[in-house]
Parts: C-alpha cells; structure tokens; sequence
C-alpha cells in the first residue's frame, strides 16, 4: 500500500485511510505485504510520489516480489503509466482496486451493467500504444474499398471498442431504469412508506433487514460492498401498518464522484424514500467519520431535505463503557444478531412516519370489507366499532392513500373481486 501526506505538518504520518485500504485489498482477496507512506508539500505531477520515492518501492517490490502496488489515492493515466514503467508490478489506484471488488459482488443485471460502465470509463483515457500498431489488410487479390492505406491501430480500435460498449451499456441502463419506474408506479397505486437504510459499507445493513423479514434471503457478509444492488422488503410495524424497507449499497471514505454517478440508478431510490435510516457501526471507534462520509455523499444526491434517524448497529460487539456512553449520548441503540433494541427502533420509525399523517374518521360499508386489508397495510387503525351500516374506522393515513380509499368509497365505485 501506498499513501501520500500533504501539507507542511509531519508529526502524524499515519493515515486513516490506509486501514480502510488494507481491508479493501483484503476484501479483493489479496494481503498487505508493506506500507509505504511518502510526506510531501504537494502532489508530484508525474508520478504522485516522487520519482525517488518510486523508484524505492520499485526496490521493494523486486526485493519482495510484489504482485502489485496499491495507492491510496487516485493516479490520473500519466501518473500510472509513468509509476508503471518504474515499478515491476502492476500499478493499481483505490478506484481500480473498488471496482474489482464491485465486480466481485454485482449478482443484478442492472448491478453488472453499472459495474461494466463504471469500468470502461476508468480504461478509456488509461489505453496506451503498448501494444503496437494494428494494421489492417493492404492491398492484394482480396484487397477493395476499405483495405488501402494504414488502417487503423490497435489503440485506435481499443478506444473504437470501449466508445461503442460504452453507448450500448447506457442504452441498456436506460432501459433498466424504465422497467425501475413501472416499478414505482405500480407500488405507488397502493404506495406504502419507504425507508432506505443508508450507512457506511459493513455497517450491517444486509444483516438488518434480513433480521427484520425473518429470513436470510439478502446476502450478507463481514465484508465492505457485501451487497450492491438494491433490495426492498416489507416489514410490518408495530402498529400494524406495513413499511417498504430499501437497503443500498454501503460508502467509503474517498468514493470517487465517478462511481456514485455510475451507481446514480442504484442510489436514486433514496430521493423516493419517505425516510432515511442512518445505519452506524456502533463498535467502530471511526463512527463519527464514517456517519459524516455518509451525510456527505446523501448531500451530494440532493437527499439530505429527508427525515432522518441515525441508529447505532452492532451493540452487542460494545463494551460496557462503551455502551453507557452511547445511551448517555441518547443514541438508539440495536443489533441485528442478537434482536436487542429491534421493537424501539421500529416504533421510532413509525413515530417518524407518522408524522405526516391525517387522521379520519368514517364508516366502512360491508359491501366494501375487501378495502379492510389496504387499509390496515396503508394506515394505522386506531379504533374500529360497529355501525348500523358497516364499521366506524379511525385511522392515521397519508394524504395520497386516504384520496384512494375516498374514492373507492364513492357510491359508483365497484368492489374487488378478492381483497387486496
């Protein structure tokens, strides 16, 4: 691994991010043979370091037989192309190393899609000539228009390539977005609340709503970007009212622009949630620069106008100072292994959905029981008494159910056939 310190101070040569890198190679499946970590006042243009400074890692990684050498930060393509032909391993930056783990994990079609698009634009400007030329067929008894001359090389054709998958990859992207949209309109005819768990990568999130649905049926690991894709689940809460719950893909400190716009698809479902649920490793002793990470990049999605709550995971990892401290501090504390705190945090997600909530009052004829089921999973039923021609109903609802319901009560409206 390799990181860079600017700036005139050099009593801290540690970075912190350097422990968040080493579980990225470890992730990928590689291990930490050595760190070097290079002080400078500023970045050099050429090769980041320092021709000196690499021109030492290059001595180690003879010396160490190095596969390859890993740097914090990202290299522009002149960077790398320089650090590479001093250095006799592969040359690989933060971005390149997350996305061979995003390759690793995508399993959706949309996941593979984002990952590959994502990919192809880190290559592009990174082609170089090594290769030699490429020339095509001249002349001859099958020459004809189009065999004359030079043609193109190899470089040529790479760039041509990459240009084409490129535009066929967004078109396809595009289309996956669509099919996203008829989605969402669907659920929005009978919509029900959304909460997306958001949170640092390994915060537990996967392993959350598994807890919450009873089942194990999103994939979960003790590794950073365990899941990409987004998966939604209803969890019912405790008043009854039902939730559609959205886990997405975890952040990291120094996440490329490039990659959120990549994942723009995957992470639009936080401006349609109704709620944002912070999720926290509360056994990390980086918790507060991780939660910062994560209301950085929900800013730069525009869904920082949100309602949010912030829940530390993981309780049962704390130590008891530790834990005092938190619930002196008031945080909600819970652990999606053990179940401890679950029955708080759902009731402060409900309080919080609750919020915007109308509450009526009116009398549900018996020709019209089939709406019974929409009700209870739309809203929450506060009382339910019998009337002379139906049963009287107090419910807290949202605006946009309660406007279904009122026109499902209309005298000409026609009654399902099964409930819903």
């Amino acid at each position: 691994m390799v990181g860079l310190q600017t700036g005139k101070s050099t009593a801290d040569r540690r970075l912190p991010s350097l422990d968040e890198l080493r579980r990225l190679i470890e992730t990928a499946g590689g291990e930490v043979v050595d760190t070097v970590v290079q002080k400078r006042a500023q970045r050099d243009p050429a090769t980041l370091i320092g021709r000196g400074k690499a021109e030492e890692i290059a001595g180690l990684a003879r010396q160490k037989t190095l596969d390859a050498v890993i740097f914090d930060d990202d290299l522009t393509p002149a960077q790398q192309r320089n650090l590479q032909e001093i250095i006799p391993a592969k040359v690989l930056d933060r971005t390149r190393l997350i996305l061979d783990i995003f390759a690793q994990r995508a399993r959706t079609r949309e996941g593979k899609l984002q990952v590959e698009l994502a990919q192809l634009d880190y290559l592009l400007p990174r082609i170089t000539e090594k290769f030699g030329r490429f020339e095509q067929q001249t002349g001859g008894a099958r020459g004809g228009i189009g065999t004359r001359g030079p043609g193109e090389r190899k470089l040529e054709v790479d760039q041509r390539h990459i240009r084409e998958r490129i535009r066929r990859i967004k078109r396809e992207i595009e289309h996956v977005r669509l099919q996203r949209d008829l989605q969402r309109q669907n659920r929005r005819r009978i919509p029900l609340p959304q909460v997306a768990l958001v949170g640092y990568t390994n915060v537990g999130k996967s392993t959350l709503l598994n807890f919450l649905t009873r089942s194990d049926g999103i994939y979960a690991d003790d590794k950073l970007f365990a899941t990409l894709d987004p998966t939604a689940r209803r969890v019912k809460l405790p008043g009854g009212r039902a939730a559609l719950f959205v886990d997405t893909v975890g952040f990291i400190q120094k996440l490329p622009h490039h990659l959120v716009a990549a994942f723009h698809a995957t992470l639009e479902e936080l401006n349609n949630a109704d709620l944002l649920v912070c999720v926290v490793d509360a056994a990390d002793p980086a918790w507060t620069a991780h939660l910062r990470v994560v209301q950085e990049v929900v800013k730069s999605l525009r869904a920082d106008h949100l309602p949010q709550i912030v829940v530390f995971n993981k309780a049962d990892l704390l130590k008891n100072t530790d834990r005092a401290a938190r619930q002196r501090e008031g945080r909600l504390l819970l652990s999606a292994v053990t179940g401890e705190g679950m029955d708080a945090f759902l009731s402060a997600v409900e309080s919080r959905l609750d919020r915007p909530l109308l509450e009526k009052e009116f009398v549900l004829p018996y020709r019209r029981r089939d709406l019974l089921s929409v009700i209870y999973h739309t809203g929450r039923i506060l009382s339910e008494t019998p009337a002379v021609r139906g049963t009287r109903l107090r419910v807290r609802i949202d605006a946009q159910n309660w406007g279904h319901i009122q026109k499902e009560l209309r005298p000409d409206a026609k009654p399902a056939r099964t409930a819903s």
